[in-house]
């Protein structure tokens, strides 16, 4: 007897095409991910440092804002990414 997980996956099979990638469209793909990672890495060290001295200094409100401005940096640049592989793989199935 098959679960409900199992019989949704299923239907999900059925409704969408299937796209294998070649080893090229991968490597871009990971080409991508690695780029945005990277730009990821770097806003976080920066403002991860802003912050430690915004902290010794006794600055909470700028501290506060700082980390809500990171995690809508990290955000934007998670869907930044998210978007630009959707193009691209839009335009592998072209």
């Amino acid at each position: 007897m098959k679960s409900a997980y199992e019989l949704a996956m299923e239907r999900l099979q059925k409704g969408a095409a299937s796209v294998t990638l070649t080893a090229e469209q991968k490597a871009q793909l990971a080409e991508v991910d690695s780029s945005f990672n990277a730009k990821i890495a770097e806003r976080k060290i920066f403002l991860s440092d802003q912050i430690k001295k915004a902290a010794a200094a006794g600055k909470f409100d700028e501290v506060e804002s700082l980390e809500k401005q990171l995690a809508a940096d990290v955000r934007r640049l998670e869907e930044d990414c998210e978007n630009k592989k959707e193009k691209l793989r839009a335009s592998f199935v072209k």
